[in-house]
């Protein structure tokens, strides 16, 4: 009941229209990548899939934001099932952020289970909604962990323009989510030739 009303919230906010463009809603375990502008990014991708594939699809969001207060805790834990991760920045050396890294891709590939599907942010932070920030390295070590799973590009648009940074309240507004078609880390593929292809493969939707 309480998934059904923030869907019907988020889609009344920011009259969200899914596109499919280079791929079709399946059930099939999957990442969804996206570009981030907006507190509301992962609610309103979340609440453009269909109702089967959104109770299986689970948003990786920040530790910080959603465990201040009570509410927050509650819709992370028992309405988005989100998959809270720390961010620690460039706190202690180079080795303890290796490890916490490593940590944080080995949990999240963890959460995927048998049957989830995952949203994901791979810019790391919130941008200005015009430009899409390099990723990093994140997504490469999860797909490495997981080949079985799709990643499917998803890019968000006019967010930034509902609810800006640092904005609490949002303005109602269109906004739009399309889907493209999924990609996957090739053998032999290098980190940082996977990372772009997959950012030119999210950028190339603002133009679908």
């Amino acid at each position: 009941m309480i998934a059904a009303v923030i869907v019907g919230i988020t889609r009344l906010l920011s009259g969200v229209r899914p596109r499919w463009v280079g791929c079709a809603p399946t059930a099939r375990q999957r990442i969804y990548f996206s570009n981030h502008t907006s507190h509301l990014d992962f609610a309103v991708l979340w609440a453009s899939l269909p109702p089967r594939l959104r109770a299986r699809t689970r948003p990786v969001a920040a530790r910080d934001y959603w465990e201040p207060n009570a509410l927050r805790r509650y819709l992370a834990a028992h309405v988005f099932r989100a998959v809270l991760v720390d961010r620690h920045g460039d706190a202690g050396d180079r080795a303890a952020r290796v490890e916490r890294a490593r940590c944080t891709i080995e949990r999240t590939a963890a959460a995927l289970g048998a049957e989830d599907s995952l949203i994901v942010f791979p810019e790391g932070t919130r941008g200005n909604g015009v430009e899409i920030a390099p990723f990093k390295s994140g997504m490469y070590h999860l797909a490495r962990l997981r080949p079985d799973v799709e990643l499917v590009p998803a890019y968000l648009e006019n967010l930034n323009r509902i609810m800006p940074k640092g904005e609490v309240l949002p303005v109602p507004l269109l906004a739009s989510v399309t889907f493209g078609t999924p990609v996957k880390v090739e053998p032999a593929e290098a980190c940082d030739a996977f990372l772009a292809r997959a950012h030119a493969a999210l950028l190339a939707l603002r133009r679908a």
